[in-house]
C-alpha cells in the first residue's frame, strides 16, 4: 500500500486482461496478442479467412491502437488455435470424429490412406502417418443419383502449417444448383493422388453409367483416367476439358488474345456446321492454330461432337465456386476443415428441401430456371412453319419466318437440328412449334431432372447431428500424426506459387485510379500535381 493515498498498486498479474480503457495510448505496451486474440475471437469464428489488416482495423476501432502486422497475425493465430485446435490435436481427433460420424450414418463413406510411423529407426505401431482421405457423406452420395449424370472436377491447394490439396467433385441438379459430392484431402496433383480420388468416386458415389467427367487438361488427371480400366472412358464415362482451360492454353503457347473469342465459340459450336465455319475462320488466321487444336479430341472440348454428355457444361465453374465458397476453410486445421464441409452441406441441403417443398405447394411442375426458359422458347415459336414427315415415328421439317431457316425435328429421337434439344434436354423452339402443329403434350419431352419431384428426392436425405462427444462410441484406432514431409519450413508469409494468367481475377480489377488528380493509370506517389506540390513546398 501506497502510504497516504489509501490505494493500490498492480505490479503484476498473472492471467488475461479483463478490462481494459475505451481508448489506449500509443505507447501501451500491454495489448499483447493473447487480449487481442480474444477480442477478435467472434469475427474469427464467423471468417477464418479473416485478412491481418481486418485484424489491424478490429483494434484501432476498439483500442483506439494500432498494433503491428506480426501482433496482429500472431493474435490470429491463437484465435484460431484456441476456436478450432491446434494442427497436431487437429490430426489425432480427425478418425475419432469420422468414426462418430458413419456410427450415425452407416452408409458414408470414408477411406484413409495411411503410411507407417517411425521414431529413428524403429516402427512405431500405434501411430500411423495420415497419407490421403476420401469421404462422402450419405446425402451427397444419394443426391447424385437425381441430379444430371455430369460430374466436374478440381483440386485446390490448402494454407498454413502443412501442404496439400482438396480435391472436390461436384454436380448440379434440375435447378442449375450446385452440389457437391465427394472430397479428398492428398498430398498434391499427383497421378496418384488423382487416382485414389477418382477410383473412390466412382466406386462409391458415381456408380451408373453415361456420365459425362468435365476437368481441367492436368496431366495428372488424364493419367489417372487412363488408370481406371474403362471406369471413367466410354461408353461407361466421357472425360471432356473445360473450354475456358483451352483458352488460357492457347493464349500461353500463342500470344494473339484477338483469337481467344474464337476458340471458345468453336468449342459452343451446337451444330456441326457452326463448328466447321468457325474451324475454318480460325485456320484461315494461321494453320499452327487449327494444328494446336487438333491434338486436342474434338469430342472433348466441342458441344457438337460431345454426344450430349456435357448437358451444356462447357466450364468447370461450379467446382470453382465451391473453392471459392471453402476459401476460408482452407486455412483451418484439418478436422476443422472436414467439420466445415459437413455442416455447411447440411445448412444447404436444409435450405434447398424448403425451398423446394415451397415451390411444389405453389402448383410449379418445373423448376424455376427451366420454367422460365419453357415460357420464352414457347413464345418463339409463333412464327414457325411445320411439314410433317413421319407422323408416327414424329419426325418434321420447320422453317422459321422470316429468316427461311430450315431445321428438321425428330421428337422420338429427341433431336433437332438447332442442337438445343438434344443439349439441355428442354423442348426448343421448334420442338413446341411442332408440338403445337400437331396437337401433342411438349411436357413429355421435358427431361426428369427438371420437374420438381426429381429435384424434391435431391435434398431429401438428411444430416444427422453428432451430438455430444461424450456420447461418442470409443475410438480404438492408431493415433493419426500428420507427415512431416509436407510442413512448411519456411518463416514469414507464403509466397504465391501459382502462375498468374489472364483467367485470374487480376485482370477484372479496376484500372488504378489517383487520389489526388482522380486520373487512370497511375497513383498518387506518381502524379505530377504531386510532384508539382512538392516542388511549392521546396520553394517556399
Amino acid at each position: 500500500m501506497i502510504s497516504r493515498k489509501y490505494c493500490w498498486v498492480i505490479r503484476r498479474y498473472n492471467g488475461s486482461h479483463t478490462c481494459t480503457r475505451a481508448t489506449i495510448s500509443q505507447d501501451h505496451s500491454k495489448l499483447d496478442s493473447l487480449t487481442i486474440a480474444e477480442a477478435i475471437k467472434p469475427l474469427v469464428e464467423a471468417d477464418p479467412s479473416l485478412k491481418v489488416k481486418s485484424v489491424i482495423a478490429e483494434v484501432q476501432s476498439k483500442f483506439n491502437y494500432t498494433v503491428s502486422y506480426r501482433k496482429a497475425w500472431l493474435a490470429k493465430q491463437r484465435a484460431v488455435e484456441k476456436i478450432f485446435g491446434g494442427w497436431k490435436a487437429s490430426f489425432e481427433a480427425l478418425p475419432i470424429w469420422f468414426e462418430a460420424m458413419c456410427h450415425k450414418e452407416p452408409s458414408a463413406v470414408v477411406h484413409f490412406e495411411t503410411m507407417p510411423a517411425y521414431q529413428g529407426d524403429d516402427l512405431v505401431g500405434d501411430i500411423r502417418v495420415l497419407h490421403r482421405i476420401f469421404w462422402s457423406y450419405y446425402p451427397c452420395i444419394r443426391a447424385f443419383r437425381y441430379c444430371k449424370p455430369v460430374v466436374q472436377v478440381d483440386g485446390t491447394h490448402l494454407y498454413k502449417k502443412y501442404k496439400g490439396c482438396l480435391l472436390v467433385a461436384v454436380s448440379q441438379d434440375g435447378n442449375n444448383n450446385i452440389v457437391p459430392i465427394a472430397f479428398a484431402i492428398v498430398e498434391g496433383e499427383t497421378s496418384d493422388a488423382w487416382h485414389f480420388f477418382l477410383s473412390n468416386l466412382r466406386q462409391h458415389v458415381v456408380t451408373r453409367d453415361g456420365v459425362g467427367l468435365i476437368s481441367d487438361r492436368h496431366k495428372s488427371i488424364n493419367a489417372a483416367v487412363e488408370r481406371s480400366n474403362g471406369a471413367w472412358s466410354p461408353p461407361r464415362a466421357f472425360h471432356m476439358f473445360c473450354i475456358r482451360h483451352i483458352e488460357s492454353n492457347f493464349l500461353r503457347k500463342f500470344k494473339a488474345p484477338y483469337l481467344q473469342k474464337l476458340v471458345v465459340n468453336i468449342g459452343y459450336s451446337r451444330t456441326v456446321r457452326e463448328y466447321e465455319v468457325r474451324y475454318q475462320r480460325l485456320r484461315e488466321r494461321g494453320e499452327a492454330y487449327t494444328n494446336w487444336l487438333n491434338r486436342i479430341p474434338r469430342e472433348q472440348y466441342a458441344l457438337a461432337f460431345d454426344g450430349g454428355y456435357r448437358w451444356g457444361h462447357m466450364t468447370t465453374n461450379l467446382v470453382e465456386c465451391i473453392n471459392s465458397v471453402l476459401k476460408g476453410a482452407r486455412n483451418l486445421p484439418i478436422t476443422a476443415l472436414v467439420k466445415a464441409t459437413f455442416y455447411r452441406l447440411n445448412e444447404l441441403f436444409t435450405r434447398k428441401r424448403a425451398e423446394v417443398e415451397a415451390r411444389i405447394s405453389a402448383g410449379h411442375v418445373f423448376s424455376d430456371v427451366v420454367t422460365s426458359k419453357l415460357h420464352a422458347n414457347q413464345l418463339a415459336s409463333g412464327n414457325i412453319q411445320v411439314s410433317c414427315f413421319d407422323r408416327l415415328n414424329e419426325v418434321f421439317e420447320v422453317r422459321e419466318m422470316p429468316s427461311g431457316l430450315e431445321f428438321a425435328v425428330d421428337l422420338r429421337g429427341l433431336r433437332c437440328d438447332c442442337g438445343e434439344f438434344h443439349v439441355d434436354r428442354i423442348p426448343c423452339r421448334y420442338v413446341f412449334a411442332c408440338c403445337a402443329n400437331q396437337r401433342l403434350d411438349w411436357k413429355l419431352y421435358v427431361h426428369d431432372v427438371y420437374k420438381m419431384d426429381q429435384v424434391r428426392r435431391v435434398y431429401r436425405a438428411r444430416f444427422r447431428p453428432l451430438g455430444n462427444p461424450t456420447t461418442w462410441p470409443a475410438y480404438n484406432g492408431p493415433r493419426f500424426v500428420p507427415n512431416p514431409y509436407l510442413r512448411r519450413v519456411t518463416k514469414g508469409r507464403p509466397k504465391m506459387t501459382r502462375f498468374l494468367n489472364e483467367m485470374d481475377t487480376r485482370i477484372l480489377r479496376r484500372p488504378r485510379r489517383c487520389r489526388l488528380c482522380g486520373a487512370e493509370g497511375h497513383s498518387h506517389s506518381r502524379c505530377r500535381q504531386s510532384a508539382g506540390a512538392n516542388a511549392d513546398e521546396d520553394a517556399q
